[in-house]
């Protein structure tokens, strides 16, 4: 089959993450498969041409642009393209567009991978997006919470809409001593301390700052307790304020932005994701493919994933007592976090790994083409 994914960019993120696996594990298994980025960013560009696939840059400009458009719809027409799948609001609205002005165009399909919320606050693109899907045959929601969003509030017919899970790699997170010992190295932590990790935009949704605010009742009980935050963002400064307030600096480790966060988790003994929000959380799925005790907030796609005190801990969202209780509960316990840890594995390898999701993707392309 030939393939276009098309995204927003291709910069680091989770989205961007997933599609750039898939279209590799396409790629890999025989389809002819291309990434068309709106915008002209470089991120992960250089890893889908390192393994075949084509990378076509679109240099979109605010708002509908209609050269877009056109190089949307040449790009399709050149390469003969069989079917699209364009991932979230703005990608599916501009293929939508290409796509009625060719004459037996390719099937359209769309994933999204998140709750939709810039649709309320932007009319203009709820209303492209709507019309949009009239042209599209099939919508895949990355998780039932997304799923019950679209379709509960009557924007994605149900007779069109999917439920997918993401799906990673797994092979690429698999924990061994070694790569422990190479990622506390590079964290500056020592081997026989205790060390929680967060992976995430420094935003408030994550809530950082609710597992520094704890950081001195937990420093009491381990004193080798280390924090890591993997990842930047615009509330950097103020957390490392609130650190420096907390007499905990020491102790906080801020990464900044890294493209070796796969060689980091290792170093971790606890995986902590305090958000208010998620949706099928990239970074937790790696979280469960390095075998790392999870404690992650009741929230969005988690429960999906993390099943309380089988594949890890689940908490209230905002509430420091029972995420402090959790963390406490998992830092005392190692027999524990090794228990949790190979569960949460075995999880991800049979349900969320990247062969599981080009399985369900094919079958889902079939369904859109009727076959």
């Amino acid at each position: 089959m030939r393939l276009m994914h098309i995204v927003d960019s291709l910069e680091f993120g989770g989205l961007e993450r997933v599609v750039t696996d898939l279209a590799i594990e396409q790629k890999r298994r025989g389809d002819t498969v291309c990434v068309f980025s709106l915008l002209a960013t470089e991120g992960l560009k250089p890893e889908l041409e390192a393994a075949g696939v084509e990378v076509i840059v679109g240099h979109k400009r605010d708002g509908l642009d209609i050269g877009l458009i056109l190089r949307l719809r040449r790009a399709m027409a050149w390469r003969n393209i069989d079917l699209v799948h364009a991932h979230n609001f703005v990608p599916n609205y501009h293929a939508a567009a290409a796509i009625r002005t060719m004459f037996g165009g390719p099937v359209q399909v769309c994933s999204l991978h998140d709750m939709g919320f810039r649709l309320e606050r932007e009319k203009r693109l709820r209303q492209y997006f709507l019309w949009s899907l009239r042209h599209t045959r099939g919508v895949a929601m990355v998780g039932s919470q997304v799923h019950g969003r679209y379709v509960g509030d009557g924007l994605v017919p149900a007779e069109r809409a999917t439920t997918v899970l993401n799906g990673i790699p797994v092979e690429r997170f698999r924990w061994t001593l070694e790569r422990r010992r190479i990622a506390r190295e590079r964290l500056g932590v020592p081997e026989d301390a205790l060390l929680i990790g967060a992976v995430g935009r420094q935003v408030a949704l994550k809530n950082h700052r609710l597992l520094i605010a704890l950081m001195p009742a937990l420093l009491k009980r381990h004193p080798s307790l280390h924090l890591a935050l993997v990842g930047s963002g615009p509330l950097e400064a103020e957390l490392r304020a609130q650190a420096e307030t907390a007499g905990v600096a020491a102790r906080v480790i801020f990464t900044g932005q890294r493209k070796d966060v796969a060689d980091l988790t290792p170093g971790f003994d606890i995986f902590a994701m305090p958000s208010l929000t998620e949706g099928l959380s990239i970074a937790l799925l790696e979280a469960c493919a390095t075998r790392l005790a999870i404690v992650a907030t009741a929230v969005g796609g988690n429960p999906e994933i993390v099943r309380d005190g089988q594949t890890g801990l689940l908490v209230p969202p905002d509430q420091g007592e029972p995420l402090q209780a959790a963390l406490e509960r998992l830092l005392a316990d190692a027999a524990l976090r090794e228990r949790l840890g190979q569960a949460a594995c075995d999880w991800v390898s049979e349900h969320a790994s990247i062969g599981a999701l080009y399985r369900t993707c094919s079958a889902f392309y079939q369904r859109a083409r009727g076959r």
